[in-house]
């Protein structure tokens, strides 16, 4: 399973720390992804780590977010700086292969 956390609002330009703690599987042995669903509009893949530790981000928010993981807490991170209004929304994440049921996600909105 998969817990998503640390959403809020934002303000323009700000920054926000999301996290999602692991259970069941190794963070450093699967690749794991982060996920944005905007109000009204389908879930799309923002961030990804792969156990490898590389990294690869969507072009809405590559220079800007920026996912880690601490396998000895078993969380995944995605930090968020440079918020802009369309990075409102629920944030998911998930294992990219072998997803597990989605969890409730976390709600960030950005707004001055």
């Amino acid at each position: 399973q998969l817990q998503a956390s640390g959403g809020g609002t934002g303000q323009p330009g700000g920054s926000l720390r999301l996290s999602c703690v692991v259970s069941g599987r190794s963070v450093s042995m699967y690749a794991t992804g982060w996920y944005h669903q905007p109000p009204g509009k389908e879930r799309e893949w923002i961030a990804m780590l792969r156990n490898s530790g590389n990294t690869w981000y969507a072009d809405s928010v590559k220079g800007r977010f920026t996912i880690s993981r601490d396998s000895a807490e078993k969380t995944v991170y995605l930090q968020m700086n440079s918020l802009k209004p369309d990075d409102t929304g629920v944030y998911y994440c998930n294992f990219v292969t072998e997803p597990v049921p989605w969890g409730q996600g976390t709600l960030v909105t950005v707004s001055s």
